[in-house]
């Protein structure tokens, strides 16, 4: 592969990561998202972005848990499952290693925003549904009547 389609695979790896954060995102997923070896990729992803993909992957979620701190009422637990960690424990950890604070601190220290209630969080965050249920307003698919 040539620099520019190394740079495109790293792209739709990226694209990847930043859409699926919330899911649990392997390395073997990333890399075939790039179509290449995952040990190629590893390299690849570093040496462009300057960053592994797993810590653009934990920097994305903790991105995403600070907007959901600072403005919906979820619990820290909530957040952190909503966000893609599977223990809080980890979240809370990684969570202070790069902001350098707890998220509670976090949380306490955040402007003081009107809260987004949890459940209208939840609704947008969650995973679409297998099969698109077509909307009665958009135009009938071409040839049907």
């Amino acid at each position: 592969m040539t620099h520019p389609e190394i740079l495109q695979a790293l792209r739709r790896a990226r694209d990847l990561t930043d859409r699926d954060f919330a899911q649990p995102l392997t390395l073997d997923a990333m890399a075939a998202a790039a179509r290449l070896s995952k040990f190629h990729f590893a390299r690849a992803f570093a040496r462009a972005y300057g960053e592994t993909p797993r810590t653009y992957l934990t920097r994305r979620r903790v991105e995403r848990a600070k907007d959901l701190l600072r403005a919906a009422n979820l619990t820290i637990t909530e957040i952190c499952f909503c966000v893609g960690f599977e223990s809080v424990g980890s979240f809370s950890a990684r969570f202070k290693e790069l902001v350098g604070v707890s998220p509670t601190e976090y949380r306490r220290s955040a402007a003081a925003a009107p809260p987004i209630p949890g459940c209208f969080v939840l609704m947008w965050t969650r995973p679409p549904a297998p099969s698109r249920m077509r909307n009665p307003e958009e135009a009938p698919p071409a040839g049907a009547r």
